[in-house]
Parts: structure tokens; sequence; C-alpha cells
């Protein structure tokens, strides 16, 4: 029963669609000006894709992450899943950021069973079980004990990224996870993701400002402009998997983005 149960928890990938409908989000500033980071966002994401947002800093790409999160709430417009408006955090999204943001007194496994805190449904040694599977998809089983400062960088976030993967969400965000790390643990990963993504076929919502990287991950890129963030362009990304972001196949899309991107961002600082 209990191997069952398991299988079922492990191996039942559930997945969503998303619905973005013009969506806009305004801040206020120290001094009490208004400032637009999101203007008529509209953007549909299917079950299972791999979406990349691109764009400079301040588009607004990490503010729409979080009105997906459920982490803000857009000041009109929504964002649905399965078309059900999202009114705040749920168990069907989870979220990875660029920091790792795991517990220093828990070991590795520990915190991998902390994400499984609310599956109900699992007893602690169904918990411990499905922590091992997730540790071993990411390739940190064999630091299953070892405490969180003895762990690379690299190493941190793939035990962040079962964490994430653990609770069984339908959606994972990722809001820049890489960005803090060296090129080459950089490229690991981005094999690692890869790899997880084709085994789960999970929706994944990935926000970079690194087109490359955008191109290596994505089945899509979605395009953001400056000030305020608007979607501008679409790309979708056709390359054989696995990708490895040196590959010179990835180099003519990644420069046909960077050159729309650069387009858009002349433009609105006209």
């Amino acid at each position: 029963m209990i191997q069952e149960k398991l299988h079922e928890e492990i191996h039942n990938y559930p997945t969503a669609k998303l619905s973005v409908e013009h969506v806009c989000k305004d801040f206020i500033t120290n001094n009490g000006s208004v400032v637009r980071a999101l203007d008529d966002v509209s953007l549909t994401i299917n079950e299972g894709e791999f979406v990349c947002f691109v764009g400079p800093s301040g588009c607004g790409k990490s503010t729409l992450l979080n009105i997906i999160a459920g982490l803000e709430k857009p000041d009109s417009g929504m964002a649905l899943i399965d078309g059900t408006p999202i009114t705040g955090p749920g168990r069907d999204r989870m979220m990875m950021f660029q920091e790792h943001a795991l517990f220093p007194w828990l070991d590795v496994i520990g915190n991998v069973m902390f994400g499984l805190k609310q599956k109900p449904n699992l007893n602690d040694k169904e918990r411990l079980e499905v922590a091992k599977y997730y540790l071993y998809l990411v390739k940190m089983d064999r630091f299953a004990h070892a405490n969180i400062h003895e762990l690379s960088g690299g190493m941190r976030q793939r035990v962040a990224l079962a964490r994430s993967l653990a609770p069984n969400p339908k959606i994972l965000l990722m809001d820049e996870p890489f960005s803090a790390l060296d090129a080459m643990t950089r490229e690991r990963l981005y094999g690692d993701i890869q790899d997880v993504w084709e085994k789960r076929r999970k929706t994944i919502i990935f926000v970079t400002h690194n087109v490359r990287e955008a191109v290596c991950l994505g089945s899509r890129v979605i395009l953001f402009s400056p000030h305020p963030g608007r979607v501008r362009e679409k790309f979708t990304v056709n390359l054989p998997r696995p990708r490895n972001i040196n590959n010179h196949d990835l180099a003519d899309l990644s420069q046909e983005i960077t050159s729309a991107l650069k387009g858009y961002t002349a433009a609105e600082s006209d």
C-alpha cells in the first residue's frame, strides 16, 4: 500500500495551463510618484511548457512572476490557472529564487522533507522516500545528510530545486535561480534542469535577463520591453535537447532576440 501511494505521488506529474489577461501593476516610489511596472500584459502558457521571460532590469518580469505566485495582486486584469483566478499563494505553484533560502539548521534531506509538510496525505516514512527520490533526480542523493554550509553554491541550488519539486506542484516558478553562480556551475545546472523537465514535463516559468540562457532552456521565449513592462514578441525554440549554451545553433536565435531587445529598449528611452 505504501509503495503504491509513493509510486502515485512520485510518478503522477500534475501540470497546468496559465493565462494572464490584461494585467497592469503600478508601484509608488518613495517620493510619491507612480511607476507602472506592467502595462496590459496578456499571455498564455500551455501545460508542460518551459517558458522563459526575458527583458532588461526593471521590465516587470519578476513582478509578473510574483503575481502568478500569488505574492502580489495586479491593479487590473487577472492571472488564472486552468481557468481559476489566482487570489493568493497555493500548493499548485512553487517558487525558486536567486538565493537558495535553505534552512542552515537542517541537513540536505531535512530541507527537502520540510517542503513536504504541506502534503498531509504522506506520513514521515513516505516523506523520507519522496525526498530521497528528488535528491536522486537532481544528483544530490550522496549528500543527503550533509550540512548546508558544506555545499557549494551549485549544490545548494540543486537542493533548492529538489525542495521545490518534492511537493509535486503543477507549476514551477524560477526567478533567476542561477544568476549568482559561476559560469561552469550554471552550465551543469542547465543540463540538470533540462533533464528534470524532460522527465517531469512540469509547466516551468523561468525569469532571466540572459538571452542565451533563455534559448538554451526554454521551449518559448517571451520578450518584455522596459518602462513599463509589455510583452513585445514571442519566440518558439525548436532546437533539439539536451542543449548546450555554447553550441553554435543557439547563436542565431539568441542574436535575433538580443537585437529585438536592443531595439525596444532604445525605442523606450527616446
